[in-house]
């Protein structure tokens, strides 16, 4: 199969993490979380463990007890990090994110990727990078497979601060860990655009740093 270079790249490029631009009012069906969920299974994992599995959150209430979890974990962190940016880009990030904070049990669904294992005290580089590499490829294949049908998503991990105590509301074993929690919606609107970034020059080492 030849891919279309051109639509690969657009939907690699404008991809964006999405939260005022949720539909809060705009169900989405089971089905399409499902089908975005095969298609994140398709990502290698180390060792071919497969070790990943997903908590998808559509009832109201849940919903509610995670966004008061949120809120707990990210009020004081996001509103100090706001204050101290004069960016202009991250300065619009952190009024999302705030936006997001307030609104969070509203979104539709939200989706807990999780992962057999958990890093012990100490654990050393190598562990950690196999243990969370082995779940993030699949996310942003996720990701990526809900903006190829009109849906948008942002990686948050506020919540995990109280991990535990949303382990509990859901149930999850104690040797699964939860990495993320991602708000799923319809998008208004699909014109996103590419972000803001530095030159590839200008980060980029051949050889040697």
């Amino acid at each position: 199969m030849q891919f279309d270079t051109q639509v690969t790249d657009e939907l690699l490029a404008t991809t964006r993490a999405v939260r005022k631009r949720l539909d809060l009012d705009k169900p989405v069906p089971r089905d399409i979380i499902q089908e975005c969920l095969e298609l994140a299974v398709q990502a290698p994992t180390g060792s071919n463990s497969q070790g990943w599995r997903w908590l998808v959150v559509d009832d109201p209430e849940i919903r509610t007890q995670l966004a008061d979890l949120y809120r707990k974990g990210g009020t004081e962190y996001l509103s100090a990090a706001k204050e101290t940016t004069t960016d202009e880009q991250t300065t619009r990030v952190y009024d999302s994110a705030m936006y997001l904070l307030d609104n969070l049990q509203k979104v539709p669904v939200h989706v807990i990727p999780c992962i057999y294992g958990r890093p012990e005290d100490g654990a050393p580089v190598a562990g950690l990078a196999g243990l969370y590499g082995s779940i993030f490829p699949a996310v942003w294949n996720f990701q990526l497979a809900l903006r190829s049908r009109g849906l948008g998503s942002v990686l948050t991990t506020l919540h995990l601060i109280y991990e535990a105590e949303a382990a509990k509301i859901l149930g999850i074993p104690d040797d699964v860990l939860q990495v993320a929690l991602l708000p799923v919606a319809y998008t208004k609107g699909l014109d996103f655009k590419r972000a803001k970034r530095p030159s590839v020059d200008t980060i980029t080492h051949w050889n040697q740093w």
